[in-house]
């Protein structure tokens, strides 16, 4: 972290020290402030709107002062545009970060990568002569493109690095973030670029970028609501209703497509026993620790989900056919079962802290298309075998076979 807070320090030392560097200008001086005026008043009329997220989780904020970032490195020399990053990300610790609590040495590292993602957009567009000055101009229109992509890359490299280094592996899809994150924060990049395009032709258009980033703030928190209502609040796992719904569409492009997928319903065991014994609250914990486990051990892409009480589900995704994809369901079914029997799980209880041990999971599993051609059949029929598990002893695993056919009887039989 400190080698990319130096990096950004000696980039804007060195632009200072630069001896073909033009000196500041008075009207360079004055479309900072402007631009940080506008970076500020965003701010304060988003958290408004953010206000309503901090109701419904931890995040407090989705930060799109890209837009503002962005044109000030298009518009700017690097070390005046790194002043304008530096004022932003300072009111944005101020007004956001610091009531959240995030520690300042992460918002420190944040604002160094936004400087040398700058400056790397800067170079772009120096690159390519400088901001378009016509439509006819493809070299310009070039260099905002090649801008975008570089800011886009350099932060996300920054940030995926330091996450990768000072954590176990989180996923590609925690370094990189998901596509529609990327997508937002490519469009905002494309705003702050029409933003330094409108400055050179007519400086105050570009306080027209104000009621459509507010837009999209509006239109991110729509989507986190829904995310929210979507997820089980004891456990981060997809809830009931949003597990059915995206277990259903993933069953249906197996259907389509002739693959395979599978069921797996898992039930603690003897659950009861920890809430008498320990408490609700130490049973959520419980709750919480399994679902950890049961995401941790099987694919990015398959779908794991709580149905309720201790009961957890979990979809499989592209399996192979046959008797391959049966002993591959088997073989994650046994490995969540064993991990499960593995953990140790600190809670806090009225007695003081404990670990609790011994916990055990009955899985009961079933393949679509052998047992059936919908989420409903096939959920009926892990169910079952969930219940022959139960029935045999629990802490088992029970996939449902294929079904077999009696061959018919002759004479002689």
């Amino acid at each position: 972290m400190l080698a990319v807070e130096a990096a950004a320090l000696a980039s804007v030392v060195a632009n200072l020290a630069d001896p073909g560097r033009a000196p500041f200008t008075g009207e360079a001086g004055a479309l900072a402030a402007f631009l940080t005026l506008l970076s500020v008043v965003h701010t304060e009329l988003a958290t408004g709107i953010e206000r309503i997220r901090r109701r419904a989780s931890e995040t407090s904020y989705f930060d799109l002062s890209s837009v503002w970032t962005f044109a000030a490195a298009l518009l700017l020399p690097p070390a005046l545009a790194a002043a304008v990053i530096a004022v932003v990300y300072l009111h944005l610790w101020r007004r956001v970060w610091r009531p959240a609590k995030v520690p300042l040495h992460r918002h420190v590292y944040t604002t160094a990568t936004v400087v040398l993602a700058a400056g790397a957009a800067h170079s772009a567009v120096e690159w390519a002569g400088g901001l378009p000055a016509s439509p006819d101009d493809v070299a310009g229109v070039a260099g905002i493109a090649v801008a975008v992509l570089l800011y886009v890359l350099v932060n996300t490299v920054l940030v995926a690095g330091v996450i990768a280094l000072t954590s176990e592996w989180p996923g590609l899809r925690c370094l990189v973030g998901r596509l529609d994150d990327n997508a937002l924060e490519v469009a905002t990049l494309c705003m702050g670029g029409l933003a330094a395009v409108a400055i050179g032709a007519t400086p105050w258009l570009v306080a027209l970028v104000l009621p459509p980033i507010l837009v999209l703030h509006r239109a991110v928190l729509v989507r986190h609501l829904e995310e929210v209502a979507s997820t089980d609040g004891k456990t981060g796992l997809l809830n009931s209703a949003a597990w059915q719904a995206e277990a259903a569409r993933a069953v249906l492009r197996a259907q389509r497509g002739r693959g395979t997928a599978a069921v797996l319903i898992l039930d603690l065991d003897h659950f009861k026993l920890v809430n008498d014994a320990h408490g609700h609250l130490a049973g959520d914990d419980v709750l919480a620790a399994v679902a950890t486990t049961l995401r941790g051990g099987v694919r990015e892409g398959d779908l794991v989900g709580r149905f309720g009480g201790e009961e957890f589900v979990v979809l499989l995704a592209d399996l192979p056919p046959g008797a391959l994809g049966r002993a591959e369901v088997r073989s994650v079914a046994e490995r969540l079962r064993r991990m499960v029997a593995e953990l140790e799980v600190p809670v806090c209880t009225p007695d003081g802290n404990l670990t609790i041990a011994g916990l055990s999971v009955s899985v009961g599993g079933a393949s679509v298309p052998d047992d059936g051609t919908t989420l409903e059949q096939v959920l009926k029929v892990a169910d079952a075998s969930l219940y022959a598990a139960k029935r045999g002893g629990r802490n088992l695993v029970r996939i449902a076979g294929p079904v077999q056919i009696p061959a018919p009887r002759t004479a002689a039989g």
